[in-house]
Order: C-alpha cells, then structure tokens, then sequence
C-alpha cells in the first residue's frame, strides 16, 4: 500500500471526507525504528522521496542502477504516481477543486540550478514532465494554467480527462455540505517530492501534486514553488516538503533546509529547525501537518514533521526501506 497509516489518535478532521487507505508498512509504534537520519558514506546512487511512494522509489532506483542521472531518475520515479489513477493526490485520478477541475501543479531541479515547473496544468497527466521542458526549452522557470496546458499540447503532450469515476463521486458527495476542514495526515493530498544522487554524486529533485482536494480554484500551494515545496544545491544537498503548502511558503521552507545544511547542521537537524520555524509562526495551532524530508552530498538523509505519521521511502544499495520521521508534537 502506497498511503501513509492515518493517525488513529487525531481528533482533528471531517468523517467520510474522503476515502482511507492504509499504509501498511508505516509503524510508528516501534521506538527503535525512529531514527530517521541516515549516512550512507558516499555509497551512492541513492533516492528518498515523501511518504512511503515504494513503486516511485523503486522505478528511480531502476534508472540510477543502470548508471542514470539524478533528473530522469527523479522525473521517471515521480511518474509513476502520477499515471496511478488510484493515488487520488497527484496525476490522473486527482481529487478536484470544489469547481470539480482537477488542476496540477509540479517543479523539477537538476544539478546546475536550472530549474522549470507548471501550476494549475489541467488535461495533462505528466506535470512534472511539462515541468522539466519549460525547464529545458524556455527562458522562463513558471508557466501557469492555459498557457502551461497550450505549452504541452505544443511538445506533443496528449489531452486527458484527469476525473475518475471514483473521484468524481467523491466530489460529490463532498458538495452536499461543502465544508472544508482537511485532516491531520490526510490534508487530501499526498504530495510526492523526491530527491536522488546518482552515482557521481549529483543531486537532482522533482515534487508534483494535484494539491488538496476541493481547494478553491486557482489555489496554488507550495509544490511547484521553487524554494517553498523543492530546493537543490548541488554543492549542498537538497529539501523537499508535504503537507499544507502555504505554510511551507511563508518560511521559504526547502531553501530554508538547505541553507541550514550550508551552515553545517545535519539534514536531520536542518528539518527540525525548518518544522520549528513554521511553528513558532503558528502557536497553539495543532490543526495542520508538514513534513519535511532532506538529502545532503554526503547521502545523508533526515526528516521531520508536525504530527506523527510522516514517513519516507528510500532506495539504495542496501535495498529499499520505509522510514517513520520524528515529530514536533509527541505521540
């Protein structure tokens, strides 16, 4: 199972909102498992990316393994979620807008700093993939909603209808009432954000979302934001966020990462300090989660996150595992 294990204490959220699948191997009732840094000691490639996305990981892993690089590793992982109608947070099968419009939005960033994303793409599957060729065939970084889906159309993009059935019904239902009150854990969206070092040690990093459901139209959230929802230094490491997007925003929050790792401090430590920022911004607030997972050039990994829950999958050498973050608020 491919969604994170909703937390089963929240008292937080709206019942029958939208529909629970389980993440099956995510335990965060096993205290020695909760050490999320990591040190690989240059034992590249290696791939993380948010939540326990285990087909992603193991499709970036694929083209590192046969000596990729780092941005059609991340482009390619990435992907695949959003081809999957059944992940209802990204791609095909996204949870629409409260118009009924599902709209994505995507970045990409490769090992030179270049970097390209869309926000509110409609009819296209393949946002980061649109994301990547502003990226590679225009002087700008951010192309947005017609003009991005025109964009596509132009390289050979194909027109889908991104509303499944079982999405659509949900909507629906959803209309009955109206009310918006997303979930802890369950902000009815799964952002994805990958990072990957291949094996000369270069550092690339994708995120691509179809944003919370029934979000008003428009809403763009930190996912594509250069430096909000994804940011690489090559030099550094890179970051990458999940959660409520516009609190990532107003602390800048994977710029904010990296510059930390810059300043010596651990991916581990620097996502501490970024989850303890965004909630020093939001005190006595507990209704919202974030998580944060980071990579740095020595192929240590850390995360952290709000509530407990997070969790990240990762893919090296030594094989492909899940790991439970630490959070601000204790369980």
């Amino acid at each position: 199972m491919k969604r994170r294990n909703f937390l089963k204490n929240s008292t937080i959220g709206t019942a029958g909102l939208i529909t629970t699948p389980i993440l099956a191997s995510l335990n965060v009732d096993q205290p020695n498992k909760l050490s999320t840094e990591q040190s690989f000691d240059g034992q590249f490639p290696i791939v993380i990316c948010t939540w326990n996305f285990t087909n992603a990981t193991a499709k970036a892993w694929e083209v590192l393994n046969a000596g990729g690089n780092s941005l059609d590793a991340v482009e390619q992982g990435v992907m695949v979620e959003e081809a999957d109608v059944d992940n209802q947070t990204v791609g095909k099968g996204g949870r629409p807008d409260r118009d009924g419009y599902v709209t994505l939005d995507a970045c990409i960033m490769d090992k030179y700093g270049n970097c390209g994303a869309v926000v509110y793409l409609q009819n296209i599957t393949h946002a980061v993939s649109v994301a990547r060729i502003v990226m590679e065939k225009t002087p700008h970084v951010i192309l947005a909603g017609k003009g991005a889906e025109q964009f596509a159309y132009e390289n050979g993009f194909k027109k889908e209808d991104l509303l499944t059935e079982k999405s659509k019904a949900e909507w629906m239902e959803w209309k009955k009432t109206s009310q918006y009150k997303p979930v802890i854990n369950i902000e009815n969206h799964d952002t994805i954000g990958m990072l990957a070092i291949d094996q000369n040690g270069d550092i690339s990093g994708a995120c691509t979302t179809s944003g919370m459901a029934y979000k008003y139209g428009g809403r763009v959230g930190d996912s594509p934001i250069i430096g909000a929802g994804l940011f690489v230094d090559n030099e550094i490491g890179g970051a990458t966020a999940t959660g409520v997007g516009e609190e990532v925003v107003r602390t800048v929050g994977s710029f904010l990462i990296v510059e930390l790792m810059r300043q010596g401090k651990s991916p581990q430590k620097a996502c501490e300090e970024g989850v303890k920022r965004i909630m020093a911004k939001n005190k006595d607030r507990k209704d919202f989660q974030i998580g944060f997972i980071a990579i740095n050039k020595k192929g240590e990994t850390g995360s952290y996150c709000v509530h407990p829950g997070f969790s990240y999958s990762m893919f090296t050498n030594e094989g492909q595992v899940n790991q439970p973050s630490e959070s601000y608020i204790k369980p």
